[in-house]
């Protein structure tokens, strides 16, 4: 790992020399200048990850240097030092932009306190501007599409935007229950909160009641340290519970009793803590089955439904899949590098005649492979490659028309599809077509089909 650079300016070299050796021990690479100019040469050129600069130079001063620094770099932290610091130049310079104003002379041990400080900032800053670059770049409009069946479900979560009674959204894997729910979180009246998810199918029963209420320092073998539990953490804002279906049953009374009371007790502590969250949950399951069979509370289920929404499956709203598509792949292209494509007609045929089991989140998977496929940026039909093995990769128009060919037309068309499908390979082709190998090869020559070529 490369180390961290730091800008060292300050005219007096004994200063430098003293700042740099020390500095240097602690691995930093320092990059020294005692002028302004020289300063802003070397901030531009070595791009370094804190500069340490002298209030006064002999080209100018420090409150001139930072709107200059800041214009090439605004992340970087500034530490201002000088031997005749007063307040109103303090406050100057923060206002400016600077991350310190220390004044001369500063011990060492405390010089490079303020810089592991100022780093470790720099550091928050950044992940945090990451963290909002990404969210921003995969933020996916829930209600993308003109089928009725979307709209109907936009006109539902906008009557309720204003609401804090529990949401259950039900939909099958892969709708994009997650995408709905921070939908909701971030035009709802606690979007300046954060909303914090869980996945109640990923955990076993003990893990899912740490996370979901914490505990306390020797709670249990393991617990060494105190910790928050994720409905404690999202007080004020939105917990998301994703397949609440799966909750683990000794845990469901226990949650109803946070919802009602707005108050947990973490395992191994004694009191009691407040809590004021909204609960926005997620279910591909039918829990008024799970209920009849006693395998979900009926208390907790009739809590968490106040407001149901239902997601329709893709093979429900078939005329969103071209606009889906394509802004899918607007996103994968801009995600894997590659150069702008578009989907042939055939391919779009394909896409539009498959039954989505997987969803939004399969026909996502299917586009991704398929842009890293094809060639010249063009996808067609050949490079989509679905997950159901009873379903031909490769459909076109004439395929649609089924009830205008005859039996052997058909029989003849489905094997030359398994044949591309296999890529020409017969025992893969034969397996799919659950036939032998001699088979397979009798029917190739009684159809005069043509094997593709290796």
């Amino acid at each position: 790992m490369s180390k961290t650079k730091l800008l060292l300016v300050d005219d007096d070299d004994g200063v430098r020399a003293v700042i740099a050796e020390f500095m240097s021990s602690k691995n930093f690479e320092v990059i020294e200048a005692a002028r302004a100019e020289d300063c802003c040469r070397q901030f531009q050129i070595a791009r370094p990850d804190l500069a340490l600069i002298d209030y006064f130079l002999p080209d100018g001063n420090a409150l001139d240097l930072i709107p200059r620094l800041k214009a090439i770099d605004a992340l970087t932290p500034i530490i201002i030092m000088t031997g005749h610091g007063t307040v109103n130049l303090a406050v100057r310079a923060i206002k400016e932009g600077a991350e310190q104003f220390v004044t001369k002379p500063i011990e060492l041990s405390v010089l490079r306190g303020l810089i592991a400080k100022a780093l470790e900032d720099q550091r928050s800053r950044r992940k945090q501007l990451v963290s909002t670059a990404k969210r921003e770049r995969y933020r996916y409009d829930p209600f993308l599409g003109k089928s009725k069946v979307i709209q109907r479900l936009e006109n539902e979560a906008r009557r309720i935007l204003g609401t804090e009674a529990p949401i259950l959204i039900h939909g099958e894997t892969g709708t994009g229950k997650g995408v709905l729910a921070r939908w909701l979180h971030e035009n709802g009246p606690r979007a300046d909160e954060s909303i914090v998810d869980l996945n109640c199918a990923g955990f076993s029963r003990e893990l899912l009641e740490s996370e979901l209420f914490g505990y306390e320092k020797g709670a249990f073998t393991g617990a060494v340290n105190n910790k928050p539990g994720l409905l404690e953490v999202a007080h004020r804002g939105t917990v998301f519970l994703d397949e609440i279906g799966d909750m683990d049953m000794t845990i469901q009374p226990k949650l109803l009793k946070v919802l009602e009371e707005k108050r947990l007790r973490r395992l191994g502590d004694l009191r009691d803590r407040n809590i004021d969250v909204v609960l926005l949950a997620a279910t591909h399951q039918d829990l008024s089955k799970l209920v009849a069979e006693s395998k979900f509370r009926s208390d907790l289920f009739f809590r968490v439904s106040t407001i149901p929404l239902w997601i329709p499956p893709l093979r429900e709203r078939k005329e969103d899949i071209r606009m889906l598509a394509a802004y899918l792949l607007r996103q994968l292209q801009a995600d894997l590098g590659r150069p702008a494509g578009e989907l042939t007609p055939n391919a779009l045929l394909a896409l539009e005649s498959y039954s989505w089991p997987g969803n939004i989140r399969e026909l996502r998977n299917v586009l991704e492979r398929a842009l890293l496929l094809c060639k010249e940026g063009t996808i067609g039909a050949e490079d989509l490659i679905f997950q159901l093995p009873s379903k031909p990769a490769l459909r076109t128009r004439e395929d649609l028309d089924l009830d205008q060919l005859t039996l052997e037309q058909v029989e003849v068309r489905h094997i030359a599809a398994m044949l591309r499908l296999e890529n020409g390979v017969i025992e893969k082709a034969a397996a799919r077509l659950d036939i032998s190998r001699s088979t397979l090869y009798s029917k190739i020559k009684l159809y005069n089909i043509k094997l593709l070529e290796n």
